[in-house]
């Protein structure tokens, strides 16, 4: 089996116009920033269709493109509707994978992100996340929000992965 590196690129808001976040558009930067330290990564970004324009992982894969990456390098998932969802089906689509693997998101959603990719049975380390560019409010809302995510995402996680 494979043992290519695989980054996966946990999505984010697309804009009205199609196009990317600020959010969305630091993730991928920073995922292909780290990429260039690895020898030949596959991107996997990771997102489905949100209340505007395309799907996260198609404006991903634009952006990715964009930065110079190959189209042989990026493999979409375009279904998932949340972090849990984009675990679930990453690891479906890495079944027999034996490269390492790497969650790529913000710093405050790392932690859940590679939490479920485990829980899913990927051996998944932390990227380094882009630099937070959001006042100390607003980080501390988020980082609110993660600490009650976790704690339900980990419980449907052992749910899901259990009931197989």
């Amino acid at each position: 089996m494979e043992q290519r590196p695989v980054i996966i690129i946990f999505g984010a808001a697309v804009r009205p116009d199609g196009g990317p976040s600020l959010t969305l558009r630091r993730r991928v930067q920073a995922a292909v920033r780290f990429g260039e330290t690895l020898e030949n990564p596959l991107y996997m970004p990771t997102g489905g269709q949100g209340r505007h324009g395309p799907p996260e992982s198609v404006v991903m894969a634009r952006l990715l493109q964009d930065l110079g990456v190959p189209a042989d390098s990026i493999r979409q998932e375009t279904t998932a509707v949340d972090t849990l969802s984009s675990a679930r089906a990453c690891a479906a689509l890495l079944r027999g994978h034996r490269g390492p693997v790497w969650a790529a998101s913000s710093g405050y959603h790392l932690p859940r992100c590679v939490m479920l990719l485990r829980l899913m049975g990927l051996p998944a380390r932390a990227a380094p996340p882009p630099e937070a560019a959001m006042e100390w409010r607003d980080r501390w809302w988020w980082r609110a929000r993660e600490g009650a995510a976790l704690p339900v995402d980990l419980a449907l996680g052992l749910w899901a992965r259990f009931r197989r």
